[in-house]
């Protein structure tokens, strides 16, 4: 009778456990390879285990990975170094990843970033303009995004343009890097672009790139994330280069000479 008491407070215990893990982390049968089988260097299951924690974990960063960019523009009252081009043509590419990833039903492990990452760029993208003295064209930029948002994923628009939005997405992303490497270059510092997200974005497209192979299989998918990660490459290379330099410096260089 005790051990039965002892089985029962057990499996209660396991029981929310269980369901956490069988619900975001791997299937029925990798449990029970892991927790009755005890094999615990089964390969299949720990890639499994390892693209849907890295999932999750690229989710949960993405819901801050540009809240320092968002700060160092509200920090400075300035969007100097940024190009609205490269978050027009950035928002294209979450957008179209987003409706990509819906329409074939992909776990929201393996894009939900992509939602986060939507909201905070919309909301660079409005400071641009704003601290650029076109607040008008910032909100008329807000309508129309939200308006055509609300079209790409909504039953009307047919899967071929779903399919096409996604493919666009890489030389969207290659454009908007290289607008966004060519200002850095000109400028010589990278402005009000915050390090943190930069080097964040870039960590997460290399990570993306394994998980979208192991949950989605899309072979678009993943070379998306190859491109997006080389150009994130770039601008990380340039932040580090222009480490020491910045507006201000570069003024004061100018009057001294």
């Amino acid at each position: 009778m005790a051990e039965e008491t002892v089985l029962t407070e057990g499996s209660s215990f396991m029981d929310p456990f269980k369901g956490l893990l069988l619900t975001y982390f791997m299937p029925e049968s990798c449990y029970d390879e892991f927790f009755l089988n005890f094999n615990f260097l089964y390969v299949p299951c720990l890639k499994i285990v390892l693209s849907k924690g890295l999932g999750i974990g690229i989710i949960l960063g993405s819901v801050m990975v540009k809240l320092p960019q968002i700060i160092k523009l509200m920090g400075a009252k300035s969007a100097e170094g940024l190009s609205f081009q490269t978050v027009l043509l950035e928002l294209l590419a979450i957008t179209g990843t987003m409706a990509y990833s819906i329409a074939n039903k992909f776990p929201f492990s393996a894009w939900g970033e992509a939602l986060f990452l939507m909201l905070q760029t919309v909301a660079i993208g409005f400071l641009i303009q704003h601290y650029g003295g076109r607040t008008s064209r910032g909100v008329l930029f807000l309508v129309v995004f939200i308006g055509l948002l609300v079209l790409v994923l909504s039953p009307v628009t047919p899967m071929p343009v779903v399919t096409y939005l996604q493919a666009s997405n890489m030389p969207a992303i290659i454009i908007g890097r290289l607008i966004q490497a060519a200002s850095n270059l000109r400028n010589g510092h990278t402005g009000q672009l915050s390090a943190v997200s930069v080097f964040l974005l870039f960590a997460g497209s290399l990570a993306r790139i394994f998980t979208s192979v192991q949950e989605t299989g899309d072979t678009l998918m993943a070379f998306t994330y190859v491109i997006s990660s080389a150009c994130n490459g770039v601008i990380a290379l340039q932040v580090l280069y222009y480490w020491n330099s910045s507006p201000e410096r570069k003024k004061k260089k100018k009057k001294s000479e």
